[in-house]
């Protein structure tokens, strides 16, 4: 990995610690901004760019910085020691959000850090500095032109519709024939009358006599 330019934005504050925010691009293709120098008590060091960590609302969930005294969303009081520590003793409180995993790397990105940056203090002692742009607008290309809409062929026009022909008037239905008349039933003769039967005799009262 080489890094191929570095950029310095000098602080104005002369009392603060933080003296300058820096980019630093390697290989001509990949960038990392704000990287800070700051002012120690043995020089100038290169702090890489991080993020205040956070931590979680009790009662209503909401995001808050380890620093915050009361929770932004539903303003409940905060505990004031909820950051960890780290191994020496230290309370962190923030995350690198990019950093070298090695010794070697640190001190190849300090090193050129720190020269970009005396170089740059140097250039704002003369007369007519400008400081230094960190981000340069981007050029955006063109839109391509559009051709030009294709007229559409009108549509033909329709033929006039065909008027259809009348239906024919049908004819009146012909009268139905009346049924013949039903000849009326031939009366029927009547039976005879039937002869009155014959009076049976009366039987004799006398008791017929027992052979003994």
């Amino acid at each position: 990995m080489k890094i191929t330019e570095v950029r310095v934005n000098l602080v104005s504050n002369k009392n603060s610690r933080l003296k300058a925010f820096c980019s630093v691009t390697m290989d001509n293709e990949f960038v990392v901004r704000d990287i800070k120098v700051i002012e120690g008590a043995g020089g100038h060091f290169v702090a890489m760019p991080s993020r205040k960590m956070t931590d979680h609302c009790g009662k209503c969930g909401g995001k808050n910085h380890l620093r915050a005294k009361f929770c932004n969303n539903c303003g409940a009081s905060l505990s004031g020691n909820r950051a960890r520590k780290d191994v020496k003793g230290r309370m962190k409180l923030h995350a690198d959000i990019a950093h070298p995993i090695n010794l070697e790397c640190r001190k190849r990105i300090q090193g050129k850090v720190i020269s970009a940056f005396k170089e740059e203090m140097e250039k704002s002692r003369q007369s007519g500095y400008k400081p230094v742009e960190m981000e340069e607008p981007v050029k955006m290309d063109k839109p391509a032109e559009m051709d030009e809409p294709v007229e559409m062929d009108k549509p033909d026009e329709m033929d006039e519709p065909v008027k259809m022909d009348e239906p024919d008037e049908m004819d009146e239905p012909d009268e139905m024939d009346k049924p013949d008349e039903m000849d009326e039933p031939d009366e029927m003769d009547k039976p005879d009358e039937m002869d009155e039967p014959d009076e049976m005799d009366e039987p004799d009262d006398e008791v017929p006599e027992i052979i003994s």
